[in-house]
């Protein structure tokens, strides 16, 4: 079975329209104001998915400013799964330094939802207060046994639409905090998990995280997934695609020229997420 962790779907008005919402919404502007920048419906990732044999993808949609377009998205994303079901595993999206983000992740991990992601602060921020913020989300992930899945990158090489500011101390730091629940870190962690190779403590401080391979192909080596295998172990790898920004089949195409097994490629590709997840055939 493959698992795809790491999709983005938004409603059709807004896939027809981006324009008509950067109002208010700098950090969707500054993702997506290129037409270059691809937006889907859920009937979109579904060719996809059928065109690249995905029998699962985990959903959500964007950390908006406004609660109103913040709820309106996750009423998308979690109609959409149900309407799919068992194909669309649906996550709660909020912003999580935003206004109404703790009673909005609530109503949505209440309705369904099993987690809350891909949570993302891409503007400037005090960390003490984004910390603060997460751990709240972080306990109500927990009441609800969820899962949740936090955009890290990198913090050297060059700029590019969606790189947050705030460095691989701060996504410690929220990882130490997220310790009881499970925590996936998507785009490789922006590389933490070298960190379970160099110090002491980090093993047991990244024991619940997952790291998922979201836009890989333009951020990191191929060579990322052997190296990571070794450090992590590949039970903890997740295949994402961030679709639509890359299609699944791009990843395959990669990962079948790693030189992992044959059994490592079906753990990262789907079972482990299966088992994160409680999926079965």
């Amino acid at each position: 079975m493959r698992i795809d962790v790491h999709t983005h779907i938004f409603p059709p008005d807004i896939v027809q329209d981006r324009q008509g919402f950067y109002d208010g919404e700098p950090a969707f502007r500054h993702l997506y104001d290129s037409p270059r920048a691809r937006l889907a419906t859920v009937e979109s990732l579904l060719e996809t998915m059928e065109r690249d044999r995905v029998d699962r993808a985990v959903v959500f949609g964007f950390p908006w400013q406004k609660p109103e377009l913040a709820m309106r998205h996750n009423d998308y994303v979690l109609e959409s799964a149900a309407k799919y079901a068992p194909a669309l595993i649906p996550l709660g999206c909020v912003n999580p330094v935003g206004p109404g983000s703790l009673r909005e992740a609530e109503r949505c991990l209440a309705l369904g939802a099993r987690g809350l992601g891909e949570l993302a602060v891409y503007g400037l921020v005090d960390e003490a207060v984004a910390l603060n913020c997460y751990q709240d989300l972080i306990a109500c992930c927990g009441m609800y046994d969820g899962i949740m899945l936090v955009h890290a990158n990198e913090p050297v090489g060059r700029a590019y639409p969606g790189k947050a500011p705030l460095g691989l101390d701060f996504y410690y730091a929220l990882a130490r905090m997220a310790a009881e629940i499970r925590l996936i870190l998507a785009h490789w962690g922006g590389g933490l998990g070298f960190y379970e190779l160099l110090k002491r403590e980090a093993p047991e401080i990244l024991r619940n995280v997952f790291y998922d391979t979201a836009a890989s192909p333009f951020l990191y080596k191929s060579s990322m997934y052997t190296t990571m295998a070794a450090i992590v172990g590949v039970q903890r790898i997740l295949f994402g695609s961030d679709y639509p920004l890359i299609s699944p089949g791009r990843y395959f195409r990669e990962m079948a020229e790693t030189g992992i097994s044959s059994e490592g490629l079906s753990a990262i590709t789907g079972e482990n997420a299966s088992a994160l997840f409680g999926i079965t055939r």
